[in-house]
Formats: structure tokens, C-alpha cells, sequence
């Protein structure tokens, strides 16, 4: 089988990776900051408005529910709208750039601020109020440094828990930092006058700090029913009173302050509670199958994931490897949108066991299982390039690895199809 001859270079251009929306959103917000910044000059009291804006957007932003609304609103357009339109809508999970674009921004707008107030004397050094808001300051922007630096994508691949606890705590540690610079900015003589609690800073950081707060408060332990249908996988069972929409994940863990794990909720039709897969892939995992846990952490705000970009489009393939079928399997037992699925795994029956296997097929009945142990790893793009054509599809969601979903969604959208995939963001 041939695939479709790549588009015009210009096209492929604007599909390179470094050019994906991701990174076209995270210098958007670069671009409109550095529009304001033409606009100035600035006091150090709107350079510091600036810094806390731009830093509660990208707190926002990851908000569970600011998430899931962005998902809601971008996924209202019926089929019936141009394909061009819902092909950009559907690139919604790739809000992270927003994240990235305003902490960068907000971190040098601070530093903006503390550079100038530095350089001011008085009355900035000439009360204890004064001193005590640089030395808050300069340890904040050390703070800020060291948290953008352990997010860079070779840091954060390198080394993703240690990534994970730098950004949870020191996020923390830069939250209750910029409570105390705020507060120190409201005081006089550094402030024009008036009550600390008019300084708009202060309401800002009241909306992050909710923001930041609101899932821990969700935060509750429950009970697991963990099926091994072999050492590579656990099924893990929850019945707690929550049956989570399709294509939402949960996030899970066994000490809450450490490390946390999201997976995709495979609720079944008719049937309360819902599953996750769970697959050798590391320490976490492999510990949680060897030593199945009776009860677990989860946090209570069910997030939605990139195939719930499904319903933009009248026909999808769903792409799997391994695992990846965890994700896409909620939506074929909702059957929301018409859809093929091309999965490929090692020995599906043993591995994922036949009571999955079986109701895997019984609402793909014309799926295509490819087991890697007996035919070899294919040739993913033309297979989905085939299921696609052979379909009738509009869209491929592919649920993988991140060099092979790279591979997938690239070697598709430089052809001109439609391909979504995770981006590997955080």
C-alpha cells in the first residue's frame, strides 16, 4: 500500500514538531507580552501587576476544571462546520504552551520589577519593609529559575520525578513567597497608601491559591479491586460512588506528598465505577502490579484527555500500541462517534486477558489486532493511513509511545491528514 504524497513544503512546515501548536501558543503569549512591554515605560508596582497576571494564567490554565471547560468549549462545533476549523479546535490539549508562555513571562517581568526596585534606593532600602521585599525578591527569582530550568524538556525526560517534585514543591514555595513580596508591596512606604486589602495582587493570588488548592480538597482515599490478567498488566477496579465521563483520566497514588500517577477511567455502559490499565512501565508501576495495594489516593476531579477531540469529527481510527488501548477503549464502549481501531500489542489474549480482549471485539468487531509476537512490530503509519482510507475516517487519535506517536501524527499531518496525539507536557 502507498501512502499519499507528503503536501507542499510550506504545509509541512507548519507541521514540523517545534512549530506544533504547543510551542505556537507558548510564543503567542510571549508576543503579546512583549507588546505590552513596547507600550512603556512602567512602574515597578505595573511591572509586578504584569508578573502576577501572567504567572496566575499559567497556574490556571492546568486547572482540572478550566481544563475540562476548554475541552467543552472547543469541542462544541457540530461535524458540519469546515474540516480546517475543527482540525485547529481539536488541537486543544496542546493549552500547555499557554502554561509555558506565562511563566516565562511572568518570571521576567518579576525579575523586571526587582531589577528596578534594586536600582531605586529609596525609599526601597531605607525600611525594614523595604529590605525584607528584596530578600523575598531575589530568593523568589532563584526559585522561579530553578523551577523553569527542571521543566526543560531534557531535564523533565531525564529525570520526570524529580522534575515532578521541584515544580509541586517549589510551586508551592513560590506561591507563599509571592504572598509575602505582595504584602510587603502593599505596605507603606513602598505603596501609594490605602488598605493592604485593596492591592489587586492580593486577589490574585486569592484566585491561584484556590486554584492550586481546590484538588487537594477533593483529595480521598478509596478502595481498589486490582485483577492481574499477567505480570505486564493490572486492571485496577473502582467503585466509590464516581463513574467518570469517557475519555477522562484519573490520578492516582500510595503517598500523596511523593509522586502521582494519571491513567484513563474505562467506565463500561450500564455499570457504575470504572477501570484503569495499568502497565509495567517503570518503578510505580511495576511495584503497583507485584504488590497490589488494597486502597489507593485519587484525586476527585476527573480530567479530560486528547480523545475526547473525537466528537469534532463524523469518523476516527484509533491508533494503539500496548497499553495505549487503556485510553481508546473508553470510547468504543461509548461509541459516541463512529470509529475503526488498529491496535497492536504483544500477545493481546495473555497479556491483557481474554475477558478484555473479548469485549474489546465485541464492539470492534472489524478491528485490526496485530500481535507483535507473532508478525513483528508493522509499519503503524500505513495502518492507520489504510484503516483511515478504508473507513472513511476524518481524524487518527494515536495512543502510544512518544517517538511512534510522533511518527504517527507527523507522518499523517504532512500528508494532510488529521492526526492527534499526547505531547508529553507534563
Amino acid at each position: 500500500m502507498t501512502l499519499p504524497p507528503l503536501t507542499s513544503w510550506p504545509r509541512r512546515l507548519f507541521k514540523h514538531p517545534r512549530l506544533m501548536h504547543y510551542n505556537r501558543l507558548a510564543a503567542l503569549v510571549l508576543l503579546a507580552n512583549l507588546g505590552f512591554l513596547a507600550a512603556g515605560p512602567y512602574s515597578p508596582r505595573t511591572l509586578g501587576h504584569a508578573a502576577l497576571a501572567n504567572l496566575a494564567l499559567a497556574v490556571v490554565v492546568r486547572q482540572q476544571y478550566v481544563i475540562n471547560l476548554l475541552f467543552r468549549l472547543a469541542t462544541r462545533p457540530s461535524t458540519r462546520r469546515p474540516l480546517k476549523l475543527r482540525w485547529t479546535l481539536a488541537k486543544v490539549y496542546h493549552f500547555g504552551g499557554v502554561h509555558v508562555g506565562g511563566a516565562v513571562a511572568g518570571a521576567l517581568w518579576f525579575l523586571g520589577q526587582t531589577v528596578v526596585l534594586t536600582g531605586a534606593g529609596e525609599p526601597v532600602t531605607a525600611s525594614g519593609a523595604g529590605i525584607a521585599l528584596l530578600v523575598v525578591a531575589y530568593v523568589l527569582i532563584a526559585l522561579l529559575a530553578c523551577v523553569i530550568a527542571t521543566a526543560l524538556p531534557p531535564f523533565r525526560a531525564r529525570f520526570h520525578d524529580r522534575f515532578e517534585k521541584i515544580h509541586r514543591y517549589g510551586g508551592w514555595a513560590a506561591l507563599a513567597l509571592f504572598w509575602a513580596h505582595t504584602v510587603l508591596s502593599a505596605l507603606p512606604p513602598l505603596s501609594a497608601g490605602g488598605p493592604v486589602a485593596a492591592e489587586p495582587g492580593l486577589w490574585v493570588l486569592a484566585l491561584v491559591t484556590f486554584s492550586v488548592a481546590l484538588p487537594w480538597l477533593r483529595l480521598r482515599k478509596v478502595d481498589v479491586r486490582i485483577e492481574r490478567p499477567s505480570s505486564h498488566v493490572a486492571l485496577a477496579h473502582f467503585d466509590h460512588g464516581v463513574t467518570p465521563f469517557a475519555g477522562s483520566s484519573t490520578a492516582i497514588s500510595r503517598s500523596p506528598l511523593k509522586e502521582w500517577h494519571s491513567f484513563a477511567n474505562v467506565p463500561a455502559p450500564g455499570r457504575s465505577g470504572f477501570r484503569l490499565t495499568i502497565s509495567r512501565a517503570g518503578d510505580w508501576t511495576g511495584s503497583f502490579i507485584d504488590d497490589a495495594p488494597a486502597r489507593v489516593w485519587v484525586k476527585g476531579i476527573t480530567t479530560a484527555g486528547v480523545a475526547n477531540i473525537e466528537t469534532l469529527f463524523s469518523k476516527v481510527v484509533y491508533v494503539a500500541t500496548g497499553s495505549g488501548i487503556g485510553p481508546c477503549l473508553p470510547h468504543l464502549l461509548a461509541a459516541e462517534v463512529p470509529a475503526r481501531l488498529v491496535w497492536a500489542t504483544r500477545d493481546p489474549r495473555a497479556t491483557y486477558g481474554d475477558g478484555l480482549v473479548d469485549e474489546i471485539l465485541a464492539v470492534q468487531p472489524d478491528a485490526l489486532v496485530w500481535d507483535t509476537s507473532r508478525h513483528g512490530k508493522p509499519d503503524m503509519v500505513r495502518l492507520a493511513y489504510a484503516a483511515y482510507r478504508d473507513f472513511g475516517a476524518e481524524a487518527v487519535i494515536c495512543i502510544s509511545n512518544k517517538k511512534l506517536t510522533w511518527q504517527v501524527v507527523h507522518g499523517l499531518e504532512r500528508r494532510g491528514i488529521p492526526a492527534y496525539g499526547a505531547i508529553w507536557d507534563s
